[in-house]
């Protein structure tokens, strides 16, 4: 009996892999606006994607959540090659997340502060289920999300590894911690 009820859950947790693998979230299309774009910062492309819709007017301010202590705006826009005027109006350099949880702190409260009704949230497509699932548990009002995921071509391992902490964090939903 007890094996084939750890049988069951293996099978669970292998199919669960294989969607959670083979249907990644996909970039969304650059035609809709939001009020705010948000960037978790990490590999490639995410900050130059919430910098290009930014331009592209697709959103009115941009937060860049993760952004190392020690990186200065000016190097930051230097890198990015963002103008003065629009690092001084639009863009914020989060600095208080150290990792997905965090991040979902920092941006719910950079909507909140600002009133946002709706965000697209950038990060890579093998990040994505988890840091939206993390920014719906703490956000204070409702706030339209549209997952706009940066194509990557993650390993094996990170995919597990992703996965198990995807599975993890909703368990641990499901009993409130």
């Amino acid at each position: 009996m007890i094996s084939r009820f750890f049988a069951s859950l293996m099978l669970l947790w292998l199919f669960g892999f294989l969607w959670f693998a083979l249907f990644l979230p996909q970039p969304a299309s650059g035609d809709e606006a939001t009020d705010g774009i948000v960037v978790l910062t990490g590999s490639a492309g995410r900050i130059d994607r919430g910098l290009e819709l930014l331009r592209e007017h697709k959103g009115k301010e941009l937060l860049v959540s993760g952004v190392d202590r020690d990186v200065k705006p000016a190097e930051f826009a230097k890198a990015y090659k963002v103008s003065r005027d629009l690092m001084k109006c639009c863009v914020t350099l989060g600095r208080e997340a150290v990792d997905t949880r965090s991040n979902a702190v920092e941006t719910s409260e950079w909507l909140a502060r600002r009133n946002y009704q709706s965000v697209r949230f950038i990060t890579a497509d093998w990040h994505m289920r988890r840091a939206r699932y993390e920014l719906a548990q703490q956000l204070r009002q409702p706030v339209v999300i549209l997952a706009d995921a940066v194509a990557s071509k993650p390993s094996l391992f990170a995919l597990l590894r992703e996965y198990n902490k995807y599975v993890l964090r909703r368990v641990a939903g499901i009993f409130g911690i």
